[in-house]
């Protein structure tokens, strides 16, 4: 197994700086200095563009419409990602294979826990807003007015009639 580190010898650090953006964007948003920065890549370093096609081959395939070829396709993305000798790929098709049917149920359902997540963060950043209220109450009060879908007009926000 290839150890973490630095790309081989004919491909220098230098070589791949700057090419963080063109690896993290979707090949359709890439400009033309990225999309010549990916063919270099693909050229000089097979690991990582293997890597690249593996994390645009899952992003395609959470973007299927039909469950039936999403489930296709994910099993196809399973034995590949199995089989590449990325140990990050690896570990990831083995977290996917553990919550495979949560997977295809969000994908059948088109649901999420963005909602949840961002309400999550709200509440943390309102109690680190918080710091140092002397009552509790006050601190949860402020929670739950951030939270809610309550619309709460302070004096300066009427309009003067």
């Amino acid at each position: 197994p290839k150890k973490r580190g630095r790309p081989k010898k004919d491909t220098t650090a230098k070589d791949l700086k700057g090419s963080r953006f063109a690896l993290g964007k979707a090949p359709e948003h890439l400009t033309k200095k990225q999309q010549a920065q990916l063919e270099f890549i693909a050229k000089a370093d097979k690991r990582l563009y293997r890597a690249y096609l593996l994390k645009e081959k899952l992003r395609l395939v959470f973007q299927c419409e039909n469950v039936a070829i999403a489930k296709k396709e994910l099993d196809g993305w399973i034995k590949w990602a199995q089989h590449c000798r990325i140990n990050v790929f690896v570990e990831l098709q083995r977290k996917i294979r553990r919550h495979y049917d949560a997977i295809l149920a969000t994908m059948e359902h088109h649901l999420s826990n963005a909602v949840l997540e961002a309400t999550n963060r709200k509440i943390k950043l309102s109690v680190y807003m918080a710091y140092g209220f002397r009552n509790i109450d006050n601190m949860i009060d402020m929670i739950m007015l951030r939270c809610s879908d309550i619309d709460v007009r302070l004096p300066w926000d009427y309009e003067a009639t």
